[in-house]
């Protein structure tokens, strides 16, 4: 453990939507704030190939590009952002108290306010096919990369509430839906479950999993199999939908800040305000509903203005 102890205003963990928002209002509040950007610098959306509904973009924009730029806006205003994971943290539970973080196991920060912005990891299914072919057909969010399958067929597996609404939406947008259920049932609630069975062009596959994605630059089809007789059968798709769940990047945190049965951070309100004074969270880390980049940077602000408001507090008691 390096003997160097660096003190800061605020602390950013993170670097998304969320969290490169958070940094520009911050910046711009003078609160000199520092990001680690963690080990995927720009979040999600650096997977994604193209971004076209993120208001401001009206020609769309590749993910990587759209997160280049809001690095160099929130440099601009003099935010630093560092490569680095964020490995412990040590949360003072105290008005105006310190937080101690550690930085790749070796470095320790001591910063008035951290901002949260670890988003969130969608679940895959492991296979090879799928994951190579991530940004060529095969996508974990059907609302951010449907538009780009319109009058097309495609499959979605799932069998939540999650997988019942993007199926749902997709039938909309799409020639056929072919929806991929492991068990011989859903999980989703009753009335998700009348509506994707009152909708023509979605089929669903019971006890059905998928074998390979076929495709090699881009997805040309979808091996299914029935995991009770072992049949497989090949259905031709462009875009494949991954709907089995997120993973929440928070354990870490876990015994010091409030989460729901599923490891979401727990916030305030309409506030980003965790159970510890001077931590905030914003973004995917506890937005289990929306999951949009466009939300993420809402409460990106909203966090660095909470951060603002509450080390302004600090000074007044201080008067």
């Amino acid at each position: 453990m390096s003997d160097t102890i660096e003190r800061i205003k605020c602390l950013i963990i993170g670097s998304g939507p969320a969290g490169y928002t958070a940094a520009i209002y911050a910046s711009r509040a003078d609160l000199k704030p520092v990001m680690y950007t963690g080990m995927e610098p720009g979040g999600q959306l650096t997977t994604t190939t193209e971004v076209d509904n993120f208001p401001g973009y009206p020609e769309g924009i590749d993910g990587p590009t759209m997160m280049t730029q809001l690095q160099a806006q929130a440099e601009r205003f003099g935010t630093e952002v560092r490569i680095g994971m964020v490995t412990a943290v040590e949360f003072n539970e105290t008005v105006g108290g310190i937080h101690k973080v550690t930085v790749d196991n070796s470095k320790t920060i001591e910063a008035e306010t951290v901002i949260i912005s670890t988003g969130a990891t969608a679940k895959y299914l492991g296979l090879e096919s799928e994951q190579r072919l991530r940004g060529g057909g095969v996508s974990a969010c059907a609302v951010c990369d449907g538009f780009f399958y319109k009058g097309q067929d495609v499959a979605i597996v799932g069998a939540g509430d999650t997988a019942a609404e993007e199926a749902s939406y997709l039938a909309n947008i799409c020639n056929n839906v072919t929806m991929l259920v492991r068990r011989d049932e859903m999980r989703a609630s009753k009335a998700m479950q009348h509506r994707v069975n009152s909708i023509s062009n979605i089929t669903v596959k019971y006890n059905t999993e998928v074998d390979e994605v076929l495709g090699e630059q881009v997805v040309e089809g979808l091996r299914m199999v029935n995991n009770q007789t072992q049949e497989k059968e090949d259905i031709a798709i462009t875009g494949l939908f991954i709907a089995i769940g997120h993973k929440p990047n928070t354990d870490i945190f876990k015994g010091q800040l409030d989460m729901d049965e599923t490891g979401y951070l727990i916030t305030e309100g309409k506030s980003t305000k965790t159970n510890i004074p001077g931590v905030f969270a914003s973004g995917d880390v506890q937005d289990k509903e929306y999951r949009q980049a466009v939300t993420a940077a809402g409460t990106g602000c909203m966090a660095a203005l909470d951060a603002e408001r509450y080390l302004a507090s600090l000074e007044e008691i201080a008067q």
